[in-house]
């Protein structure tokens, strides 16, 4: 794992590049030859770096990415090849999800070329997906003999519909960077040189806003998500009740005048 923000070293052997600049940390996984496949090593990687992006203060949005031509090519199944089921079963309770989710702030998920079955989970481990038009989604699960266990099963059919995420799912079939924004699957699609600086520029805006805000509205949708309206509803109240009793006359004056003059900013640009 490599920190360019305290100095370049090898970077051809590092397994995860991170880069902090700004309050944005971007993390590029680096297995090009292995289209970036999930090895213990790089599993590894990847959850002490969420832990150390969330222990950072200063770092307030996380971007996810792949180095070559893959996002991420899902677990080297090279290297589970030489292992035993008991070990695949611990590879699925692994907790790079968790890390992942652990990580109070958005994490944009720059998805440059291929994510298939663990690097499609991978993906959706993410709060907002930008697409190069070179990517491509696959869940070969049901090829490979082996339930998902990182979330897809759930996740994608909420996102794409039920009946849509069947057909990813029972065919293995790939589904191509506009079928995904037709589908609601990712945000944007974007040409592969755009893909960084539109990630950025959106990070960018994430942190220009405010901090506890941030943070505790990713908290309020994430944990929405799973309830019932009525019940979502009730939390939101109560969570914005406690949040307002917390600013002043004064700072919202403050904030409104800053809103005011970004909006301004923005028709103008």
């Amino acid at each position: 794992m490599t920190n360019r923000s305290k100095g370049e070293t090898d970077m051809s052997s590092a397994l995860l590049l991170i880069d902090k600049s700004d309050a944005i940390a971007t993390l590029t996984l680096n297995r090009p030859k292995s289209m970036n496949a999930l090895s213990g090593a790089l599993r590894a990687a990847i959850s002490t770096a969420f832990q150390e992006i969330q222990a950072d203060p200063e770092i307030r949005v996380a971007i996810l990415t792949g180095a070559g031509r893959a996002f991420c090519a899902g677990l080297d199944l090279k290297e589970l090849g030489g292992g035993s089921g008991e070990q695949t079963a611990d590879v699925v309770q692994g907790d790079i999800m968790d890390t992942m989710a652990a990580f109070d702030g958005p994490i944009i998920g720059a998805v440059n070329g291929h994510a298939i079955t663990g690097g499609f989970e991978l993906a959706l481990a993410c709060d907002i997906l930008i697409a190069s038009d070179q990517a491509k989604f696959a869940d070969t699960h049901a090829r490979v003999g082996i339930l998902p266990g990182w979330g897809l099963s759930q996740k994608l059919p909420r996102l794409i519909g039920v009946a849509r995420a069947k057909e990813v799912s029972f065919t293995g079939n790939t589904v191509t960077a506009a079928q995904a924004y037709e589908w609601g699957l990712v945000n944007r699609v974007v040409a592969p040189e755009a893909l960084l600086p539109t990630c950025q520029a959106l990070a960018a805006d994430m942190t220009s806003c405010v901090p506890s805000i941030l943070t505790g509205y990713k908290r309020l949708i994430d944990d929405g998500y799973g309830m019932d309206l009525s019940s979502a509803m009730l939390m939101e109240n109560e969570r914005a009740v406690a949040s307002a009793r917390q600013i002043t006359a004064a700072t919202i004056a403050e904030r409104r005048g800053a809103v005011i003059d970004r909006g301004r900013e923005q028709s103008e640009g």
